[in-house]
């Protein structure tokens, strides 16, 4: 049978990789070109944060929601319904913009459908992860590093370029060009995967209610909520996503506007933190069992987190910054492959669509803040008290796993049972 081509295959994680680095590449477009047209056009940093607002509060309601759908209709069908509606939101902007007709309102309502439909799209990829790694004979920790190092290449590739094509082609046609990545990565989801049964409907064995959805919901909730290591996780990593957006859609793309040299300048800053994030998360999934998770952990995120604010806020210079943000990827690459292979140890099979979909969820509860906050701190205190505020915010969330014991389990995960239903 077909499915049997599947068995012991590294062609389903391939696919999946492949995906994500076309339609993450082309979404890294997006997050600069997309903030950079605002600042064009209106020259607002607070209108650029409002957007950012809009692109992300639809992203956590969809991730709130979404686990047990995903589980509904198939990952598969997910992820390529995702690509599809994201691809043409985002076309959408630069259409009307030729057009003669895009409002700001108009732009705000479209990135709130990328945003809608995002979420789903990678949590359903993500779910598929230790699946693929058996099928690949693959160890978790080592597909892990392969996964976030896809994504870490494709934001490299988008960070690179993004800065030079936004320069020479102007962010309208840079927009078109992501609303073509999203095609081709639902493409590869759509032949990539097809008959492959992990990715299809899982059926419960229930016939679709709302009282099986509220409940099949809560139990996504319920996990995370008792296991502290994972709520401790969510917790922190709501805190910093939300400051990393603030970082990432106002502070540096002002600061390379009215600083530096500019478009250019914030892609190579973004390619230089690309690079050194991509090496240090391939070297991680190749060796990384070796070392205990904790320390690592917990050096890696307390180097991310301040520096670069600080840096940032005390030189106009392009060369200490770059410098920072190459220091802070090569930390920032471990984080995220060993925050999966906790979870997905910790995660019993049948309950990862919605406990990673509560993860989700709670990793970007405040991240839509972040951007509308840092706008409207740039335009009334300055970039330099905003600078320094968020950096210091930054530095008591990384102090966590210094502070509760509870974080020294991750070198100590194991599967818990999957009951938790009320």
């Amino acid at each position: 049978m077909y499915e049997d081509s599947f068995a012991r295959s590294r062609r389903p994680l391939t696919t999946v990789l492949a995906a994500n680095i076309v339609s993450i590449t082309g979404n890294c477009l997006t997050g600069i070109g997309v903030p950079w047209f605002v600042l064009q056009s209106t020259g607002s940093a607070t209108k650029a944060g409002i957007v950012a607002f809009c692109t992300l509060l639809p992203v956590v309601l969809a991730a709130i929601v979404g686990g047990p759908v995903i589980d509904r209709i198939g990952r598969r069908r997910v992820s390529v319904t995702s690509d599809l509606v994201c691809g043409a939101a985002v076309a959408m902007v630069p259409l009307l913009q030729l057009a003669g007709v895009l409002q700001f309102w108009m732009l705000c309502g479209l990135m709130a459908v990328t945003g809608l439909f995002h979420a789903p799209g990678q949590t359903a990829r993500g779910v598929l992860l230790p699946s693929l790694a058996k099928r690949a004979a693959m160890p978790l920790t080592r597909a892990a590093g392969l996964y976030d190092g896809a994504s870490r290449f494709a934001g490299l590739i988008g960070s690179a370029l993004g800065g030079i094509l936004v320069a020479v082609l102007g962010s309208e046609n840079v927009l078109l060009l992501d609303a073509g990545t999203y095609a081709v990565s639902a493409f590869i989801l759509l032949y990539g995967l097809r008959d492959l049964p992990e990715a299809g409907p899982q059926s419960r064995g229930e016939p679709t209610s709302l009282r099986v959805y509220r409940r099949e919901l809560g139990e996504g909730y319920r996990f995370v909520a008792a296991t502290p290591l994972l709520l401790g996780i969510c917790l922190m990593t709501l805190a910093t996503r939300g400051l990393d957006q603030a970082w990432s859609a106002v502070l540096l793309p002002v600061h390379a506007r009215e600083r530096l040299g500019g478009s250019v300048d914030l892609g190579l800053l973004e390619a230089s933190f690309g690079i050194c994030a991509l090496t240090s998360a391939l070297v991680y999934g190749a060796v990384g069992s070796r070392w205990r998770r904790w320390p690592v952990f917990t050096v890696a995120f307390l180097i991310v987190g301040t520096p670069r604010f600080v840096v940032a806020a005390c030189t106009d210079h392009f060369a200490p910054l770059a410098v920072m943000m190459s220091i802070e990827g090569l930390a920032c690459g471990v984080l995220n492959p060993i925050m999966a292979s906790v979870m997905y140890e910790t995660v019993p099979e049948e309950l990862r669509s919605r406990v990673l979909s509560a993860t989700t969820a709670s990793f970007l509860t405040i991240t839509p803040l972040g951007g509308l906050a840092a706008g409207f701190m740039v335009d009334s205190a300055g970039l330099f008290t905003a600078m320094l505020t968020v950096g210091g915010a930054y530095l008591l969330a990384t102090l966590c796993p210094v502070i509760f014991p509870t974080w020294r389990k991750m070198d100590h995960t194991n599967t818990p049972k999957a009951a938790v239903s009320a």
